[in-house]
C-alpha cells in the first residue's frame, strides 16, 4: 500500500479521498490555491502546500506546479479526484514518466476515451450497440447535411474531445444544422482546444444510464449495477439514483455484461463509467466513458456496500479487486442530491459568498459529502457544488420520504441553493412515479412557469 499521497482537487472530493487513505493508514499532501487556504481540505490533510493564485489554471490545473509539490513532499501516488486534470491524458503521462502512480486509468485508456469518435468506434467494435450517426469526424456543412438526411431527423452535434453539454447543438432540420455546425465548433474549441465535432441520431426523451465499474491490472472486472441520472439541466446532473425505477434484473445483467465486454476490450484498470442513453423500449446505447470516480459514485457506494475510494487505491496498488461479481448485492435505493449555491429560479445563476448559517441533516439513512463550514466562503472561481445530501432506504418510496425530511432540515443561509428545487421535485407526482427523462427538469420548470403566470 502507499505510504503517502498527493490530492490533486479541492472541495468535497478531496475530503472524501482523505478520509478513504486515514482510514487505510496513507499520510495525504493536499494542494490548495491561495482562496482556498482555509478550505477543511486543506486543515485535515497531513501536510498542505500553495500551488497558485484563485483562477484553476494557476493553480488545480497548474501540472507543474503539482508535480512540484509531488516531488518536495516525496509523494508515492498522485489521486486526481473528479473535474480539472482527472482526464488530461498529458497529465497522467508526465506522472508515469516521473515514477508516480497516477491512481486511474492508463493515459492511452484516457486519450482513447476522451474521443468520442474513437470511443464510439472501439465500443461498436467491442460489440456495444451504439446510436446511428458519424462515422467519422464532421468536417463542413456538405458532410453534415449528408449524415443527418442517412440517419433522419432530430439530429445532435456533439464535441469530439469534450462532454457536459459543451459544444452540443439540437438540429430539427437543414437550416438549423448549418446554422449551429460553426457554432458548436468553435465552442469545443473554446473549451477543449479541439474543434471537431460528430453527428448522432437525437433519441427523444431518453434516461441516463450509467455503469459502474472496476478492473484491475490482473483481468478481472466487475460492475456495481446502474445509476439513473437523468435529472439533470443543460446535461448537468442534479440529482442520481441507483436502481434506476425502470431497470429490471435481465437488463441490469445485459447492461452490466455490456459495459465489461467494452472496457475489457481496451484492457482497462481502475474505476470507470460506462455510460447509456435508455430509449423508451428499454433499448440502449453506448454515449461515452468517464476514465475517473464520478460526483454520484456515493449512491453505488451505499447500496452495495463498497467503498469505490478505497477500491480504487488499492487496484492502483496493484491489488486484486476485494470481490467477485457474484458477491455483489444490490440491497435497497440510494438518491443523491446535489446542494449547489445556485439560484435555481433566477436560470440557476451561481451565488457565491459567505455561509453565516449552517445547520446539517441527520437521522438514519443520511449522509452528506461536503467540505462547507459555517463562516466558509463560498467561492466564484470554482464548481457550485457545496454538498452532495445522499439518503439509503429499503425502498425507493422510503428513499424520498427520508430525502424529503433531510432537505427540510439543511438549512444553508444566506446565499441561495438548490435546496428548495429538490424539494420541488420530489413533490413532483411523475418523479414520485418514476416516470423521467433527461428532458424532466426543463419541462417541469416549464410547466411551473405556466402556472405561476396563470395564477398572476
Amino acid at each position: 500500500m502507499f505510504s503517502k499521497i498527493l490530492i490533486a482537487n479541492r472541495g468535497e472530493i478531496a475530503l472524501r479521498i482523505i478520509r478513504a487513505c486515514r482510514e487505510l493508514n496513507i499520510k495525504t499532501v493536499a494542494v490548495y490555491s491561495e482562496v482556498d487556504r482555509e478550505s477543511l481540505h486543506v486543515r485535515l490533510a497531513d501536510e498542505a502546500i500553495c500551488i497558485g493564485k484563485a483562477q484553476s489554471s494557476s493553480s488545480y490545473l497548474n501540472i507543474p506546479a503539482i508535480i512540484s509539490a509531488a516531488e518536495i513532499t516525496d509523494v508515492e501516488a498522485i489521486h486526481p479526484g473528479y473535474g480539472f486534470l482527472a482526464e488530461n491524458p498529458h497529465f497522467a503521462e508526465i506522472c508515469e514518466s516521473c515514477q508516480i502512480t497516477f491512481i486511474g486509468p492508463t493515459s492511452e485508456n484516457i486519450r482513447l476515451m476522451g474521443d468520442k469518435m474513437a470511443a464510439r468506434a472501439n465500443m461498436q467494435k467491442a460489440g456495444l450497440p451504439i446510436v446511428p450517426g458519424s462515422l467519422s469526424i464532421v468536417q463542413n456543412k456538405e458532410e453534415a447535411l449528408k449524415t443527418a438526411r442517412r440517419i433522419g431527423y432530430p439530429v445532435i452535434i456533439k464535441a469530439a474531445a469534450g462532454g457536459g453539454g459543451k459544444g452540443m447543438r439540437i438540429c430539427h432540420n437543414d437550416i438549423r444544422l448549418v446554422s449551429s455546425l460553426m457554432t458548436a465548433q468553435a465552442e469545443a474549441e473554446a473549451n477543449f482546444g479541439n474543434p471537431s465535432v460528430y453527428i448522432e441520431k437525437y433519441i427523444e426523451k431518453p434516461r441516463h444510464i450509467e455503469i459502474q465499474v472496476l478492473a484491475d491490472r490482473h483481468g478481472h472486472i466487475i460492475h456495481l449495477g446502474e445509476r439513473d441520472c437523468s435529472i439533470q439541466r443543460r446535461h448537468q446532473k442534479l440529482l442520481e439514483e441507483s436502481p434506476s425505477p425502470v431497470v429490471d434484473n435481465r437488463l441490469r445483467k445485459r447492461l452490466g455484461e455490456m459495459a465489461t465486454r467494452g472496457v475489457k476490450s481496451i484492457n482497462y484498470v481502475g474505476v470507470g463509467t460506462v455510460e447509456f442513453l435508455l430509449d423508451q423500449e428499454n433499448n440502449f446505447y453506448f454515449m461515452e466513458m468517464n476514465t475517473r470516480i464520478q460526483v454520484e459514485h456515493p449512491v453505488t457506494e451505499e447500496v452495495t456496500g463498497i467503498d469505490l475510494i478505497k477500491e480504487q487505491i488499492r487496484v492502483a496498488t496493484g491489488h486484486r479487486l476485494s470481490l467477485h461479481q457474484e458477491e455483489v448485492n444490490i440491497k435497497g435505493t440510494a438518491i443523491e442530491c446535489r446542494i449547489n449555491a445556485e439560484d435555481f429560479e433566477n436560470s440557476f445563476l451561481p451565488c457565491p459568498g459567505k455561509i453565516e448559517t449552517l445547520i446539517f441533516p441527520g437521522g438514519p439513512g443520511v449522509r452528506i459529502d461536503t467540505h462547507i463550514y459555517q463562516g466558509y466562503e463560498v467561492s466564484p472561481y470554482y464548481d457550485s457544488l457545496l454538498a452532495k445530501l445522499i439518503v439509503h432506504a429499503s425502498s425507493r418510496q422510503e428513499a424520498i420520504t427520508i430525502m424529503r425530511r433531510a432537505l427540510a432540515e439543511f438549512i444553508i443561509s444566506p446565499i441561495k441553493t438548490t435546496i428548495q428545487f429538490h424539494q420541488r421535485l420530489l413533490d413532483n407526482p411523475l418523479f414520485i412515479k418514476g416516470e423521467i427523462s433527461t428532458h424532466f427538469v426543463q419541462e417541469m420548470l416549464k410547466d411551473e412557469y405556466k402556472e405561476q403566470v396563470q395564477n398572476e
